[in-house]
């Protein structure tokens, strides 16, 4: 079996993990859309593809999964989801099954709007959310709000431009460097569907967690690893600890169920006074895996087997609990 990686960007664990479950059975392809990746140097072969957006980048990936009798393609970054899950039917005619979400369940997740409308809608607790700064000024003016308020772009991914503002100058000033960022990033292109493209939130007081939600490749919910955040870097957890959190477990078994997505849905939860709040969706693999995999989990290899048709033990998706693990940072050459 030979898997592609698309926008992998930084993350060659991902490559090593699959490289693992494959060994002599297939090869791991890896496509970027500039050279500039870590994870070119431990891929069997990589490619440079155009940009997401460039008209050219389906037919490429096409062409290139045909000629190399790729047998699925899984992407690692927010924006390349929707293009693919546009197109899963064309690679299908040529033999390529491509791990996503239906379109619908990715938008709700990359819309940071649309999530906190479909969590309220479906009986979640998200923090309070508006799309208009004066919306937030009037209520904080009448008491109904209180600063500080989280300020971020309604289509974001990598943490650009999460901010703080803990008044109203800089609610004023976070609001025009989220435009400024938002334009001068991939981020706008997504954004370009909306006029409004920033989203405030409220600051929630409570113990930070992150999970994976794994279903299986026809969307049926198998498994939910939750992870303790014990420290944050750039966005993305430095230290985190398996935990085992029934509260947490049973609301996001209940969220999978609904969004039926396919794979691995990366969420970032908060529990206040007991109450756990759903903050993010996220319909891939999140930086957050490696700590699940640390602890025994291996969807890379479930979801190759269930690819194959096999069945897998729950075993595999499950993570030892009461284990805390550090992102370690060093230097190689490619």
């Amino acid at each position: 079996m030979n898997v592609l990686l698309t926008s992998v960007g930084r993350r060659a664990y991902m490559v090593k993990y699959f490289k693992e479950v494959l060994g002599n059975s297939g090869k791991v392809y890896v496509c970027n859309s500039d050279d500039k990746s870590i994870a070119f140097k431990y891929a069997d072969e990589k490619v440079i593809s155009p940009l997401i957006y460039d008209k050219n980048y389906i037919p490429f990936l096409i062409d290139y999964c045909k000629k190399n009798a790729i047998d699925i393609v899984i992407s690692l970054f927010d924006i390349d989801l929707l293009v693919l899950a546009r197109h899963k039917k064309e690679f299908e005619e040529v033999g390529t099954k491509v791990i996503v979400s239906e379109p619908q369940i990715i938008e709700v997740c990359n819309d940071k709007w649309k999530t906190y409308n479909f969590l309220r809608d479906n009986g979640f607790n998200a923090p309070l959310s508006f799309l208009k700064m004066d919306e937030i000024i009037d209520k904080i003016a009448v008491g109904e709000l209180s600063y500080p308020i989280v300020v971020k772009p309604r289509y974001g991914c990598g943490s650009i431009s999460v901010s703080i503002a803990h008044d109203e100058e800089d609610l004023r000033y976070l609001t025009k460097k989220a435009n400024e960022d938002i334009a001068s990033s991939y981020l706008k292109y997504e954004s370009a569907m909306t006029e409004e493209k920033v989203i405030y939130q409220e600051c929630l007081k409570g113990q930070e967690y992150g999970a994976d939600i794994i279903n299986d490749l026809h969307g049926e919910t198998q498994n939910v690893i939750v992870r303790k955040k014990l420290a944050m870097r750039s966005g993305e957890t430095d230290i985190a600890q398996l935990v085992d959190e029934p509260i947490i477990q049973d609301e996001l078994l209940r969220l999978g169920k609904i969004t039926k997505h396919i794979a691995n849905m990366d969420c970032d939860v908060f529990l206040v006074d007991g109450v756990p709040y759903v903050l993010e969706m996220n319909a891939r693999f999140g930086g957050g895996y490696p700590f699940s995999h640390m602890g025994g989990c291996n969807l890379p290899k479930a979801i190759v087997d269930w690819a194959r048709g096999k069945t897998v033990d729950k075993g595999v998706i499950s993570a030892k609990t009461g284990i805390t693990g550090y992102k370690e940072i060093y230097i190689t050459e490619i």
